[in-house]
């Protein structure tokens, strides 16, 4: 039996071949990283970051998975982002506190989310349009569009759980901002819709149930999580449209852009059964004989 005709496992028959040598070894650099951690706060008796190495492993293999069962390609550079995206925001921006050492670091990831989440709904839409089986077919300004806001729909639906987790365990995914003005209502001494403006704030002194005073010491009024929630979707809007204009102009020249190609996860359909080779023309049988002689 030949090679081509060997019976492969089960949802490998869609699956695209190619050289994955990077991504194995991005994979497998960063599980050793994460194995290693994991183990180092074992040690440290650190349970809750062993969860979060946990999860991250888990997470690692998401990719894989959703190639096998929905029987798509990731391309390598969009594979290897994911990866990176991943072991930035669990290890690197979690476990070594990256959110806090650098202020840029949680913009850059959530600018990233937002080109990679319009990437994977720009993939959505075409792999739609081109299903013969669905009637849906939208123009390239649509597509972006519909990729756009599948990629906010995500950013938003992230801040709702950065916000349900800071409500109900108080653990502090909005990160807070201290800032020298603030702009309320709640300090007009005639209750009015007129905003008063305090500027300059250096400290902020809480006083407690017991009449405890404990100052901030931060320099400033600290914002509880607002501005952090919109710069969010601020940079996650920026991604998103970056992505959903280069994706308009790879539909509209139809596949042509190599840069959008290395982002956009493709559909893989069964590949044709291959042809028994030329055994010559047919041979023909003699005519049957009459039975009845």
């Amino acid at each position: 039996m030949s090679k081509q005709c060997k019976k492969r496992p089960k949802g490998h028959e869609w699956r695209h071949v190619e050289n994955k040598k990077l991504v194995y070894t991005v994979y497998f650099v960063l599980r050793l990283s994460v194995v290693g951690m994991l183990i180092a706060q074992l040690f440290n008796q650190n349970y809750e970051n062993v969860l979060l190495c946990v999860l991250t492993l888990v997470l690692f293999m998401l990719p894989s998975a959703f190639e096998r069962r929905l029987h798509i390609d990731l391309p390598d550079t969009l594979e290897v982002i994911i990866l990176l995206f991943i072991y930035a925001a669990e290890i690197l921006g979690e476990i070594r506190a990256y959110y806090t050492s650098y202020p840029g670091w949680d913009t850059m990831l959530h600018t990233m989310n937002g080109f990679l989440c319009a990437a994977i709904g720009f993939a959505l839409v075409d792999i739609l349009n081109e299903e013969e089986k669905v009637a849906l077919r939208l123009s390239p300004f649509f597509m972006a569009v519909t990729a756009f806001c599948f990629s906010m729909t995500i950013g938003v639906l992230w801040e709702f759980f950065e916000f349900s987790m800071d409500q109900l365990i108080l653990v502090d995914m909005q990160k807070d901002t201290v800032i020298n003005t603030i702009s309320t209502v709640n300090l007009n001494p005639s209750h009015g819709t007129t905003a008063v403006i305090v500027q300059g704030i250096q400290d902020v002194i809480l006083v407690l149930e017991d009449g405890t005073q404990m100052p901030l010491g931060l320099g400033g009024y600290l914002d509880v999580g607002i501005i952090d929630t919109m710069k969010d979707l601020f940079v996650n809007f920026i991604g998103a449209a970056v992505f959903s204009v280069i994706g308009f102009f790879y539909v509209k020249g139809r596949g042509g852009g190599r840069f959008a190609t290395r982002f956009i996860p493709r559909f893989q359909r069964r590949p044709a059964q291959p042809e028994p080779p030329d055994a010559g023309p047919p041979i023909e049988e003699p005519p049957a004989e009459n039975q009845d002689e």
